[in-house]
C-alpha cells in the first residue's frame, strides 16, 4: 500500500471512526495507527490473518463510502489550502479584494 493511500485511509478513519464498530476500530487502529501486521492482529484476537485482511478492506470500502457522502475529509483539506492561502495574503493586505474572497470560500465550506 502505498504511503499516500495509508495516509488518506488514517484520515478517514479519524474523521468517521464514530461510526465503526468496536471490532473494526480495534483492527484499523491497530492496522494504521500502531502498525500491527495482519499475523499480530489476528493473534491478538484468536482469529485467522485472512479474517483481518477482510475486516480490514471491508471497513476500508465502508471509509471510502462514507467519504463520499460526507466529504469531511474533502472539505478538510479545502479549509486547508485556503488557511494556508490566506497565511500568505494577511502578510500583504493589498490584496484585499481576494483576501476577503477567501475568506467567503472558508465560511462557505461550514
Amino acid at each position: 500500500m502505498t504511503l499516500e493511500k495509508t495516509t488518506r485511509l488514517t484520515y478517514l478513519f479519524d474523521f468517521y471512526q464514530s461510526l465503526l464498530t468496536p471490532k473494526q476500530k480495534s483492527y484499523m487502529s491497530l492496522y494504521y495507527l500502531d502498525d500491527f501486521s495482519l499475523g499480530e492482529i489476528a493473534e491478538e484476537y484468536d482469529v485467522s490473518r485472512q479474517a483481518v485482511y477482510d475486516n480490514i478492506k471491508r471497513t476500508d470500502a465502508m471509509l471510502e463510502q462514507y467519504e463520499e457522502k460526507l466529504l469531511l475529509f474533502q472539505k478538510f483539506q479545502e479549509r486547508q489550502s485556503l488557511m494556508k492561502k490566506l497565511r500568505e495574503f494577511s502578510s500583504n493586505m493589498e490584496n484585499q479584494q481576494e483576501f476577503d474572497t477567501l475568506l467567503n470560500d472558508l465560511e462557505k465550506l461550514d
